[in-house]
């Protein structure tokens, strides 16, 4: 199934998977809100999902690769806790995640007729049965 054929099976929906620069799927508001949807639309193509965001997961999704939301979190409160000590905002580096998750759903994977190999789930810091 083609990414038109796709997007059109996603109805209304279709702007919950717009394209950004070079692209790349862009976060919205509206996909956020339709992921279980496009999930339900994936796994009757018998379409693989990956999402940036643990949370998808249990609405269907494959995987998840992305940042560690609880340390961006905890690394925010880092910096809010220096500007309320005086730093000045600009003088404070900017910082790139360091934490990433790898989760795989294997109840979706079955579902979807994959078998995920041994060293794929090795490296997996979540597998969700």
């Amino acid at each position: 199934m083609k990414r038109r054929e796709f997007i059109a099976l996603l109805g209304g929906a279709a702007a919950a998977w717009p394209l950004g620069a070079h692209g790349q799927p862009t976060a919205t508001g509206t996909r956020n809100a339709n992921h279980a949807r496009i999930n339900t639309l994936a796994l009757g193509a018998r379409l693989p999902t990956i999402h940036p965001f643990r949370d998808y997961l249990g609405a269907g999704g494959l995987m998840s690769y992305g940042a560690n939301n609880p340390d961006l979190f905890r690394r925010a409160g880092d910096y809010v806790d220096k500007i309320l000590r005086g730093a000045k905002p600009a003088d404070l580096p900017v910082e790139q995640p360091t934490k990433f998750d790898f989760i795989i759903n294997l109840t979706t994977a079955k579902a979807l007729g994959l078998d995920v190999p041994p060293t794929l789930l090795a490296r997996a810091d979540e597998v969700i049965e």
